[in-house]
């Protein structure tokens, strides 16, 4: 699967003009860049090597007008420019995502309300792994999925990926080996890679990947480092690794479904400094000219995201028992969307991490919902193939995916502005109601607890109102009501209830 050329382009997907030049040493030599102007924008953007003297620009149209280009640079006997109509969006492609308050909007407005889940090493599996991931996508509610752009070694993924990301060999595969930081010479394992030198064959592997969630409307939260390494991609030189972010902007920042995850468990990698973090967020600020979304994911402190360049906070639980829970008094410190990237997982593996119930999963992602953040999903079970969605991708066993469609469902009728504005907070339930305080929308979630009824105190509006059990996903309709009264529940956990003023 290719990226479409300029004779095909249109608002919000990338295009791609390729070209000859020089044959150089080293990809991160290549000083290509190119202007693109139309009435309403003017972008600079860096083109990249791919080798044996091929060069390639990428860029997406904002806008549904005419656009001209120059491509210059050292390695090009002279400069390449053109032009091009870029034809109207298609339903359903709505540009790049960004912060909007505490929540998320596309380039064109529309809300994005984030349902992840996350399969880190999918992109690098055999062929027909990754068929059957997107078979399985195409079917579920996610419309995020964060995935590591090197491969990963771990338990349950201690198999070699189908390709390196960077010219050389690798060691002989070994399941002793994990790296959690300190001082290890990978090359004395046997790794044999040029760092400087990535192999295009691998990175198209990630491009027709990022473009086929595109098309299915997922968002790519790219991973772009991560501790779990027995080949050195983790412990490159800081001058190597700001080379290799460059060049991962180059390629991948055209692509309007791209989010940038400096990091999983970033504090697993001490051979990089927070100087050193903060001065790969900041290049990547300066060089994507598209503002996509940038953050860097914990396994136990907290990074600071107050830093300028950090768009929203990516969070791992930090706390055994309380997840999302503590989403208010994130959104407090912060004033930034809060996304709990890592809240366990629905399986039963040997791991603390991983031997979720599908029934305290779902709790989380409500308690999220009703806090006014977002949550991520992932799947590890042990099955007698080995293939957890966590890693893998594959085929989905759990019962939560359903259960979050129906979240996901109840989500699509809050106002664009979300949920965060709290009308009540009690001990013992969340609720929230429009960000903007009009309380049009009110959505209160009651957990683990069982009630037979609770009192409502509403005021002089007339609201329609439902009981949602959001385990079973159903919807019973409880009439309309108004100021003071009781509501009969159920008397059983997972219950909550949508109130919407008339």
């Amino acid at each position: 699967m290719r990226i479409a050329g300029i004779d095909a382009a249109r608002q919000y997907v990338p295009l791609e003009i390729r070209f000859r030049g020089q044959e150089i040493g080293s990809a991160y030599e290549s000083d290509v860049s190119a202007v693109f102007v139309s009435k309403s924008e003017e972008k600079r953007v860096s083109g990249f090597y791919d080798g044996n003297g091929e060069y390639a620009v990428r860029f997406m149209p904002s806008y549904p007008e005419e656009y001209k280009y120059e491509i210059t640079g050292k390695s090009l006997s002279a400069p390449v420019s053109g032009s091009f109509a870029a034809k109207p969006k298609v339903e359903g492609f709505h540009g790049v995502a960004r912060a909007n308050g505490f929540h998320f909007a596309y380039s064109d407005g529309v809300p994005l309300r984030p349902l992840g889940t996350t399969a880190y090493a999918f992109a690098l599996q055999p062929r027909e792994r990754v068929e059957e991931t997107f078979r399985s996508l195409e079917s579920a509610p996610f419309n995020k999925i964060r995935f590591c752009v090197f491969p990963k070694h771990y338990i349950h993924n201690l198999k070699a990926p189908f390709a390196y990301p960077f010219v050389g060999s690798a060691a002989p595969e070994s399941a002793d080996f994990v790296w959690y930081g300190g001082e290890t010479n990978f090359a004395s394992l046997g790794n044999r890679f040029d760092f400087s030198a990535p192999n295009p064959a691998y990175f198209e592997r990630l491009d027709e990947c990022i473009l086929r969630l595109m098309e299915l409307g997922i968002e790519a939260d790219l991973i772009l480092f991560h501790p779990y390494d027995r080949w050195g991609f983790s412990n490159m030189p800081h001058e190597t690794d700001i080379a290799y972010v460059k060049y991962a902007v180059a390629r991948f920042s055209a692509f309007p479904n791209v989010w940038w995850s400096l990091a999983n468990e970033y504090d697993l990698m001490p051979q990089k400094s927070v100087a050193d973090w903060d001065d790969i967020g900041e290049t990547i600020e300066s060089c994507d000219a598209y503002g996509h979304l940038r953050s860097i994911h914990n396994c136990i402190p907290l990074y600071d995201f107050s830093r300028p360049w950090v768009t929203h906070c990516s969070i791992q639980r930090v706390d055994l028992y309380k997840t999302t829970e503590l989403a208010d008094e994130f959104r407090e410190r912060w004033n930034k969307p809060v996304v709990f990237d890592e809240i366990a997982y629905e399986g039963d593996i040997d791991q603390g991490w991983g031997a979720l119930t599908a029934e305290e999963l779902v709790r989380r992602f409500w308690e999220a919902a009703t806090r006014g953040a977002y949550a991520t999903h992932g799947e590890t079970f042990d099955v007698p193939s080995d293939v957890l969605w966590w890693s893998h991708g594959g085929t989905l066993h759990g019962e939560s995916p359903a259960r979050l469609a129906f979240l996901r469902d109840v989500l699509a009728l809050a106002p664009a502005c979300g949920l965060g504005a709290y009308v009540k907070k009690g001990w013992a339930e969340t609720a929230v109601s429009d960000e903007d305080g009009s309380e049009s929308f009110i959505l209160v979630y009651y957990g683990f607890n069982r009630y037979s009824a609770r009192d409502f105190h509403l005021g002089s509006g007339r609201y329609s109102v439902e009981i949602l059990d959001t385990w079973n996903m159903t919807r019973e309709n409880a009439g309309v009501r108004s100021g003071d009264f009781r509501l009969k529940l159920p008397a059983k956990p997972y219950i909550a209830v949508l109130l919407r003023k008339e």
